[in-house]
């Protein structure tokens, strides 16, 4: 399913395994955009700052982001590893992380999912050659059961707590760095937290309240846009659109879309993970943006939710409109400048069109897929 959705990679140096794990966890999100967009357009139309609020229909927001969107990934985890057998499982276990934790659970999602499958698979790999005529599904079923219960008390005992644990050293992280004005280099943390979907529990969990206490005696707070900047994503998608994989071309500039003028951010993280090393791209964007802001006396008055450009300006104090705007552009250009020249300027695409002769008839822009065993 990864190899599906994402570049094939060779080789077996560290390069080569970082590559392939980040190929592994993208294989995971990337099936399931079309989820993550419904959730984006269902959260910018209707929670209180959306463009069209209702209540009533802003209650569904809460349960995809914390409950669907993780069995979603960790289904996927499991069918990358163990097929039908392994997806089941994984979204079963899956649900003791959703339930042990408040935080959404993408990352316990995506390493409870696959770790379930696996030790499935070795389970049916044992009773395959012990289980006599007759009692295939009966044995097939109760080892399934058992390994889904068992992993769903491991993920509530266990999964859960260590990534919630993970998600709160970060944001005590980046209040130190914060109370240490070390802005810029709080992207050190908050982008590559945010590429692994602990965005929300930073965000909420420790900008959020620090700027509103700095926003109450100042009237603004450049606090509420160091995670929310969303500068860094589009220079990113930008830069995958003209020198990415071929493949994923086609599917940037709907990304594009929901993350800037949407503001779902999540909708650029696996683009991130296909190629580990752009995470100095958005670092460094993040970092340029935070000192735009800084040098220009940039502010918000409250947290722009969602993180698009219209909630920026809507929450940007009269006057600073130009120091928000210039902070943005300046993330994006940097972003998209060290992404391009981290993805060689679509060099590598080039030379991988040349060297591969067109054999199947089918045009190199719409990724290939294989039928499903």
């Amino acid at each position: 399913m990864a190899d599906t959705y994402t570049p094939a990679v060779t080789g077996t140096g560290v390069k080569a395994t970082i590559q392939r794990i980040g190929g592994h966890l993208a294989g995971m999100i990337m099936p399931n955009i079309g989820a993550f967009i419904a959730w984006g357009l269902i959260t910018a139309l209707f929670i209180p700052t959306g463009w069209l609020p209702n209540e009533t229909l802003a209650k569904m927001v809460g349960p995809i982001i914390s409950t669907l969107l993780p069995v979603l990934i960790a289904y996927t985890g499991g069918r990358m590893v163990h097929g039908q057998r392994g997806a089941v499982v994984g979204a079963v276990a899956v649900m003791g992380v959703v339930v042990g934790t408040e935080a959404p659970m993408f990352l316990g999602a995506m390493i409870i999912g696959p770790l379930t499958a696996l030790i499935l698979k070795y389970v049916d790999k044992f009773t395959e050659a012990r289980t006599k005529a007759g009692f295939e599904m009966l044995v097939d079923n109760f080892s399934a059961g058992i390994v889904g219960a068992a992993m769903a008390v491991v993920g509530f005992l266990a999964i859960g707590p260590v990534v919630q644990t993970i998600t709160t050293a970060a944001g005590d992280a980046v209040a130190w760095l914060i109370t240490h004005s070390l802005l810029p280099v709080a992207s050190l943390l908050i982008e590559p937290a945010k590429v692994l979907f602990l965005n929300n529990a930073i965000n909420h969990g420790v900008l959020s309240p620090l700027g509103v206490t700095e926003a109450a005696q100042h009237g603004k707070s450049i606090l509420f846009m160091l995670e929310s900047n969303p500068g860094p994503g589009l220079g990113l998608l930008l830069a995958y659109l003209l020198f990415g994989p071929r493949a994923l071309r086609p599917s940037t500039p709907a990304a594009m879309i929901i993350h800037f003028f949407g503001g779902i951010h999540e909708i650029y993280f696996p683009y991130v993970l296909m190629k580990p090393r752009l995470i100095a791209a958005v670092i460094l964007g993040g970092a340029a943006g935070v000192f735009t802001f800084m040098v220009t006396g940039a502010g918000l008055v409250a947290t722009p939710s969602p993180g698009s450009i219209f909630a920026y300006l809507a929450v940007t104090p009269r006057g600073g409109w130009l120091a928000s705007s210039l902070g943005i552009l300046v993330a994006a250009a940097v972003t998209f400048f060290v992404a391009a020249v981290l993805l060689g300027f679509g060099r590598g695409e080039k030379k991988q069109d040349e060297d591969t002769p067109d054999t199947t008839g089918v045009t190199t822009a719409e990724p290939v897929t294989t039928k499903e065993a």
